[in-house]
């Protein structure tokens, strides 16, 4: 294949796009292959002379799809959305094609200027203060690790990435059962180690951090001669859509004068809509703030936002410069790659700019307060059903039920059995979770197409489904 041809199979692959998208409605969401299925399909060893675009495609299509589960597909109500959207996928087709590298101003100019511009646009949206400063990561996960090195060398004076953790004193770092797994990964990667990574009690329907523990934890260890570093809160967290009290814990955060970071990778992008903003409360005064338009905002993966209240501190913690990375003669630049772990960089600003400006940010909101407002109604009719029980209320589009019919004596076993026949059955997809250490399946409703009908369809795959096993 040459760029003589480009042209023509350019246009086939965006009609093949365009037909998928249209018609993946019609297709099981979750893959329906059986381990190894894909892999034993695919040749052993690479092949030796150049073979025909032609085959390559129909490959694509005959071996590669069956594989795929369908993120796209308006009743995939598992974990959270992975969206695209029209515009974001022509603009990742340009950035594609541009195959920019975008680690320093002067490898590419436009896109550190507009992932300024495109941070300022979502801080807007956001209504977070002007003193925030943005960039954008490929993921919640490398935020949070950035956070928390950074709070790990604030609290070590600025030695840290000299000196190594070696006959420091422990660093601890606060946070609740409700958070992220990769908070846990990036206290490994930073080196504070999981025993010193401290759950604070939580409480309330919200299922948040208790301030009254997190003040205790934080004297309790400092009383032990330990040394608190950060607290990271949880607004939507994974599971149940866990939210910390964002005011109280930040309050008694800067009280012992520690760093602070918000994970909001999924909640955050329903902050657009002020009625919800209630939910993060105080976050202005959050050290960092990330949340992934990827995940709800019709911005493909991957397109991370991470607000910072004094960008110094994260590129202290994290900029090298030696002289090939250097630009002379050019005074206030912005290098992004120092304000991230990996110096290589994507241009995903511009898949921002063109859904921003597709949709707007009230299109977008609109897309938001349907996606909670279906799930809801999802919600309290699943709630009148007397063999179903609700575990966990909405938050935002996200909420918990078990099935628990009269006379059912292990109900995490049927509740996993249920999950599996609903996914087998492939018209919705769903995952499983634990409330209070007892099986639950969670419904949340996110993806960029999705419709009331698919929403309200639901509820009758997972009423017939589950009487079906009893």
């Amino acid at each position: 294949m040459d760029w003589d041809s480009f042209a023509e199979w350019g246009e086939k692959a965006a009609r093949w796009a365009q037909d998928y998208h249209q018609t993946v409605k019609d297709k099981p969401v979750r893959a329906q292959t059986e381990p190894g299925d894909i892999l034993n399909a695919l040749p052993e060893l690479p092949p030796e002379q150049a073979q025909p675009i032609e085959d390559i495609f129909q490959d694509f299509e005959q071996i590669v799809m069956p594989g795929i589960t369908h993120w796209q597909h308006p009743r995939f109500f598992a974990y959270f959305n992975a969206n695209t959207s029209p515009p974001s996928v022509l603009a990742e087709f340009l950035t594609s094609a541009i195959a920019a590298q975008c680690m320093l101003w002067q490898t590419s100019p436009a896109a550190t200027e507009m992932e300024t511009r495109m941070m300022e646009w979502l801080r807007h949206a956001l209504d977070l203060p002007t003193g925030f400063a943005g960039v954008i990561q490929d993921s919640a996960s490398s935020a949070t690790l950035a956070a928390v090195l950074t709070m790990r060398e604030k609290a070590l004076s600025w030695q840290g990435n000299q000196q190594g953790l070696f006959a420091q004193k422990p660093l601890r770092v606060y946070c609740s059962a409700e958070v992220h797994t990769s908070i846990d990964r990036a206290i490994w990667v930073a080196g504070i180690g999981q025993q010193n990574l401290v759950r604070v009690l939580t409480k309330g329907d919200w299922r948040g951090m208790d301030p009254v523990a997190l003040e205790q934890a934080i004297q309790s260890d400092l009383d032990s001669g330990l040394h608190p570093a950060g607290v990271i809160l949880s607004v939507g967290g994974t599971s149940v859509g866990g939210t910390d009290p964002v005011e109280e814990c930040l309050k008694v955060a800067a009280k012992y004068g520690l760093y602070t970071h918000v994970d909001a990778a999924w909640a955050g992008s329903a902050m657009i809509c002020p009625e919800y903003r209630h939910y993060w409360q105080g976050v202005e005064r959050a050290d960092s703030i990330v949340f992934n338009p990827h995940k709800w905002l019709g911005v493909q993966f991957d397109c991370c936002a991470h607000f910072l209240k004094n960008p110094e501190d994260l590129v202290q913690t994290l900029a090298i410069s030696p002289e090939f990375l250097k630009t002379h003669g050019k005074d206030g630049i912005i290098n992004y790659s120092e304000w991230s772990v990996p110096l290589g960089r994507r241009f995903r600003a511009l898949k921002l700019w063109f859904v921003i400006r597709a949709y707007g940010l009230e299109g977008l909101r609109t897309r938001l307060r349907n996606h909670v407002n279906w799930s809801v109604d999802l919600h309290d009719r699943l709630a009148t059903e007397p063999d179903f029980e609700i575990t966990t209320k909405p938050m935002w589009s996200l909420w918990t039920f078990r099935y628990a019919p009269d006379g059912a004596v292990d109900l995490d076993d049927l509740n996993l059995r249920l999950v599996n026949a609903i996914n087998d059955d492939g018209r919705i997809y769903l995952t499983q979770t634990r409330v209070d250490g007892n099986l639950a399946i969670r419904f949340q409703a996110g993806q960029f197409e999705t419709t009331e009908d698919d929403v309200s369809m639901a509820y009758d795959v997972i009423t017939e489904i589950a009487r079906s096993l009893t």
